[in-house]
């Protein structure tokens, strides 16, 4: 064992001998602890013993000059070691347990390479420690048999690459290589040429070897099962046409189809077949249902509606592909085009289905259009009320007078006052009375007639009538007519009864019978009563807009001097907008009218008292309050339906119920045990249970369809 103290070193014998170790005298000049204790193989000297690899080296270099860790490493190691000037550093090493000397220079390499500054060997066996940077100007290892993966010596190793491209390699290796080192790569012979520390070079040379696997450019055949082979290829081809020309040393991708076999075959690169592969196996994807033809059942849409619109829908997409692309995409485009023309949907109205063939692509589209309309639609209640009341008045009041004598049967007239009151005039009365046989005219059957006078074949004969009138009409009607639309769909209520209306006629010989003449009419049947038109429209929300006609009309008594029937009319045709179950008023009329007039002689109607003799009053007066409501109430679900359906058949039940208790005790039946009609009650709710499921959208043509199952509750049947 040596130990080195303060620059000297004891044996075990106790003889001390000068240490010749400048550097060991500077550093504990210096100040610095500094022990080196060496074991010594049994049966040797200390001389040979410090000579020998295998004595371990304690270190405590602390805050020490490089140029004395310098001559310490080539005392140690026995090396030639030289300085560059340039070379400056303060150095801090410890060692907590004794190194051998290779070790100890292994670490003195570290130190330089921690302070940027590499040792390269030189002439005659030394060793030049210089800048870091000025390394590849320097001789260095080269090409060395062995690379240690614990060495920081400076070597230039040539690594030949044989199944990947050195040109790829670089940029991926550029980062693993400080800035002083070297890495190129040389394409004749496909090598990387790299120069840098030992242990960085083994580091770079396992991953080449782990990248520069042997590739195979074999030919793979993949067989197609649900496409054409033709049609795969021309689709991987159209995605590759632009990945550029492959690295030297990596066999490119090629694509073939073979039509006799439907396979496709492809070679290159692994890595790049197998991404082929992968995008065939995609493509070769069976389609859903049987080749290119489907079955579509629909459940709300009709399918004799929907059918032409999609069939413009495909006309507009093969016009569409036709003209798109350019030169390069223009076979692919007349393709498609063909397709989208060859593509048919037919419509079954027997089962409500669309039987459609199309690609797939175009197919996939159409079922998407579908699924968007064969949706249910909601539905909306409409109430209306019409509320018509009308008051009429009217009053007559009159005399008739007329004067006249009879010379030889002809009669000279005198004076007359002759105005017809309530229809009706003293003429009128007089030929009731004179012509035999004849009856009283309708005119005479309604309102009051007085008459007094004296006829006689000779002298002066007179008449006198006195005729009084009055008549009140009441009109009370309200109609309530409902009635319950789709969305975007007009639903039509009638209430009417149909009139006949004598529109035209005519005579000719042929209508003459035993001498009386038959006119030949002509009779149209008008409808009276209330007539409601909506056309509902549901918004965002609970908003409803509506597109109303609303009509009604009633017959009314016939005034005088009118001939035919004559009828009232009340209508509305408006669009509006109303929220869900609010009520809005459509329209309305409120009228007051008032009329009178009289007619007299001149001066003796002025008479007080005695005027009213030669007068003739009438009066009317006429009140109208028409109204028209209406209450929209959107129906989303079965369960709104039913619950407004229950709510007016069980208000039906009611009424049905209030009018047999109404009637009189004790009257006499006039048909024995027959009783009225009479709604039933409603059957109990349906159960809350899931409806069973509906059939298949989609069905494969030539397969059995499933039956159909509905989704809403039965009708109730009374």
């Amino acid at each position: 064992m040596i130990n080195i103290e303060n620059g000297r070193t004891r044996t075990p014998g106790g003889t001390a001998r000068a240490l010749t170790l400048a550097a060991l005298a500077a550093l504990v000049t210096l100040g610095a602890a500094t022990s080196v204790t060496a074991d010594p193989a049994p049966h040797r000297g200390a001389d040979s013993a410090a000579a020998d690899g295998d004595a371990s080296i304690t270190l405590n270099f602390r805050d020490t000059d490089i140029a004395q860790i310098t001559e310490a490493v080539a005392m140690a190691t026995h090396r030639t070691i030289i300085l560059d000037p340039r070379v400056h550093a303060q150095v801090t090493m410890f060692s907590s347990r004794p190194v051998t000397p290779e070790v100890f220079y292994q670490m003195y390499l570290s130190i330089l390479q921690v302070h940027q500054l590499i040792a390269v060997p030189g002439a005659g066996g030394t060793i030049k420690v210089v800048p870091d940077a000025n390394q590849r100007f320097y001789p260095g290892n080269d090409l060395p048999d062995h690379l240690s993966a614990s060495s920081d010596a400076i070597v230039t190793q040539v690594i030949p690459v044989k199944n990947v491209s050195a040109t790829q390699l670089v940029p991926a290796l550029r980062s693993l290589v400080p800035t002083t080192g070297v890495i190129n790569a040389y394409t004749e012979s496909n090598m990387l040429i790299i120069s840098d520390h030992e242990a960085n070079v083994r580091r770079i040379q396992k991953i080449v070897e782990r990248i520069d696997r042997p590739g195979s450019s074999d030919v793979e055949v993949v067989p197609m099962q649900n496409t054409s082979a033709s049609e795969v290829v021309r689709v991987l081809a159209a995605l590759f046409q632009n990945q550029g020309q492959a690295e030297p040393g990596v066999p490119p991708l090629k694509l073939v189809a073979d039509d006799r076999s439907n396979s496709v075959l492809v070679s290159g690169d692994p890595s790049a077949r197998l991404r082929a592969k992968l995008l065939i196996a995609s493509l070769d994807t069976p389609t859903q249902g049987a080749g290119d033809t489907t079955v579509r059942y629909l459940h709300y849409a009709d399918a004799d509606k929907l059918a032409p619109k999609l069939k413009e829908l495909i006309t507009g997409v093969a016009q569409q592909t036709a003209g798109a692309g350019g030169a390069q995409s223009a076979a692919g485009s007349t393709a498609a085009a063909q397709e989208a023309k060859n593509a048919q949907i037919i419509s079954d109205p027997t089962n409500n289905a669309l039987v459609i063939t199309a690609p797939p692509k175009l197919m996939k589209q159409i079922n998407e259009i579908v699924d968007k309309l064969d949706i249910r639609r909601a539905q909306v209640l409409v109430e209306a009320i019409v509320v018509d009341v009308d008051i009429s008045k009217s009053s007559e009041l009159g005399v008739n007078w007329a004067t006249w004598t009879e010379d030889a049967g002809t009669a000279i007239p005198g004076a007359t006052f002759l105005t017809p009151v309530g229809g009706a005039s003293l003429v009128d009365l007089a030929t009731a009375v004179s012509t035999s046989g004849s009856t009283i005219s309708s005119a005479l059957q309604s309102g009051a007639t007085v008459a007094v006078g004296r006829v006689a074949k000779t002298g002066l004969d007179f008449a006198a009538m006195l005729r009084a009138l009055r008549s009140d009409t009441d009109t009370n009607i309200v109609a309530t007519p409902s009635a319950v639309a789709m969305d975007h769909q007009e639903a039509t209520i009638k209430v009417v009864k149909e009139v006949p209306f004598v529109t035209g006629q005519y005579t000719s010989g042929s209508t003459v019978t035993n001498g009386s003449v038959t006119p030949f009419q002509t009779i149209q049947q008008i409808e009276v009563g209330t007539i409601l038109k909506i056309t509902p429209q549901i918004n965002e929300g609970n908003a409803v807009a509506l597109k109303i006609d609303v009509t009604s009309s009633s017959v009314i008594p016939t005034p005088s001097g009118a001939s035919g029937i004559t009828t009232s009319k009340r209508e509305v045709s408006t669009n509006v907008l109303i929220e869900d179950g609010g009520i809005v008023v459509l329209g309305g009329l409120i009228s007051d009218e008032y009329d009178r007039s009289k007619s007299q002689i001149p001066f003796l109607g002025s008479i007080p008292v005695l005027g009213e003799l030669f007068k003739d009053h009438s009066a009317a007066q006429t009140k109208t309050n028409l109204m028209i409501f209406l209450r929209p109430q959107i129906l989303r679900n079965s369960d709104d339906t039913t619950l407004e359906t229950n709510s007016k058949y069980n208000f039906m039940r009611e009424q049905q119920r209030m009018l047999l208790l109404d009637k009189p005790k004790g009257e006499v039946p006039v048909l024995p045990k027959v009783a009225p009609p009479q709604l039933p009650a409603l059957p109990p709710a349906a159960s809350s249970s899931a409806p069973p499921a509906a059939p298949n959208q989609t069905e494969p043509l030539g397969q059995n369809a499933p039956a159909a199952t509905s989704s809403q509750p039965a009708p109730a049947h009374p």
